[in-house]
């Protein structure tokens, strides 16, 4: 049997019509840059994420680069992160000419460790000698929400701006006080990816930055465009960052069933921890089910512990099961940010996770009889491992 990864052939199937549609329609306007189409598409996403105002962008590392390009981050400048992410998270505080400075995660959920946050600010010296500490970026990797309370807290009494990496992570719920928030809606902004794998993705790149601030949201207009307004006046250097019409068109159509599929994420999600129980396989725990949400966790990966994991992948490839490693080499040990003098051991967390995790296919045409393949050929892989 044959499982691959991810089958969007198989999510393709069910919606081509209302899609070719759409797309028709488009095609028919000739309207592809910006325009009715994506306006329309922002202010679903806004609404459907519970902010004021949502900025189409080209793509999820356009994001995170406009954002902080709205706070003007710049040399001398710190921005508070995760080493254990994909690269655009620590890419565009590098690109700006500012500093990643990179703190561990929690073991539990992968996310960054608000204590090792605090600590790092409570201790001015070290890594963010010579910096002034602007933006704390979390990071709500796999489809899980950070520890907003507690990081929310620390930006207040450190006076920084929280930039939320949501780019796995749109729709998904956190108790914060007595109320119930979306992802992207607790900082000042928050950034998402529609790259064709997440949960909600285009047929190619693209991204949204939400955000409660009206200002931010027209900075933010500026910079896709070139940092123009009116035409071909320029009161600021922005680039070329502009949401594809087209990709606006296919995402709404999208939209209209990523609950259904979130839902469906989470049932092969709780039928796969049903199978690797008694095992030595550690399966994902999601922190904050239990408290009335809906989307506690959307699974955007599921991600489990193995032992001897370079073992285990051979099995799974000679088995026809797709997997892979998120992400193999912390970014604190990437070569390019070599300069920043980190060594192996200063982040002991992320870097036994980039030893040790799996992701498995968990997209919703998965169907029972496939998962029981997965996690049957998974079990026998890691006890012949240990």
């Amino acid at each position: 049997m044959k499982v691959p990864l991810l089958d969007l052939k198989a999510q393709y199937a069910g919606i081509r019509e209302d899609v070719r549609a759409r797309m028709d329609s488009l095609c028919d306007s000739q309207m592809f840059i910006l325009g009715a189409t994506v306006e329309a598409f922002e202010k679903r996403v806004a609404a459907y994420c519970g902010t004021g105002h949502a900025v189409g962008v080209s793509s999820g590392t356009d994001a995170l680069l406009a954002a902080l390009m709205a706070l003007q981050i710049g040399r001398g400048d710190a921005v508070i992160t995760t080493p254990y992410s994909f690269f655009a998270t620590a890419g565009c505080i590098a690109r700006l000419d500012a500093t990643p400075v990179f703190v561990d995660i929690d073991p539990v959920t992968f996310n960054i460790s608000p204590e090792a946050v605090r600590q790092l600010l409570k201790h001015r010296g070290g890594r963010l000698a010579g910096l002034k500490p602007r933006v704390l970026m979390p990071v709500h990797l796999f489809g899980q929400s950070a520890d907003m309370s507690a990081l929310l807290e620390i930006a207040n009494d450190f006076n920084l701006a929280v930039v939320e990496d949501a780019a796995q992570a749109i729709g998904v719920e956190y108790r914060l006080g007595g109320s119930v928030r979306k992802a992207g809606s607790m900082g000042r902004m928050g950034c998402f990816s529609f790259f064709p794998s997440k949960n909600l993705g285009g047929f190619g790149d693209g991204g949204m930055v939400t955000t409660d601030d009206p200002v931010l949201a027209d900075v933010l207009r500026r910079l896709r465009n070139h940092g123009m307004h009116p035409k071909y006046h320029h009161g600021m250097i922005g680039g070329n960052f502009r949401l594809d019409a087209l990709q606006a068109a296919v995402l709404d159509v999208k939209l209209d069933h990523l609950e259904a599929w979130h839902e469906a994420r989470r049932h092969n999600a709780a039928r796969y921890n049903s199978a690797f129980e008694g095992t030595a396989v550690q399966p994902p725990q999601a922190v904050h089910s239990g408290q009335g949400l809906r989307n506690h966790h959307i699974y955007n990966q599921y991600v489990v512990r193995v032992p001897g994991r370079d073992a285990v992948r051979k099995a799974l490839e000679q088995a026809g099961i797709g997997h892979e490693v998120y992400y193999p080499v912390p970014l604190h040990l990437q070569e390019c940010f070599r300069p920043l003098g980190y060594k192996p051991g200063d982040m002991p967390e992320s870097e036994k996770a980039a030893a040790e995790t799996l992701a498995l296919p968990i997209y919703p045409e998965l169907t029972a009889e496939m998962q029981n393949y997965v996690a049957q050929t998974l079990t026998a892989a890691v006890s012949a491992a240990g």
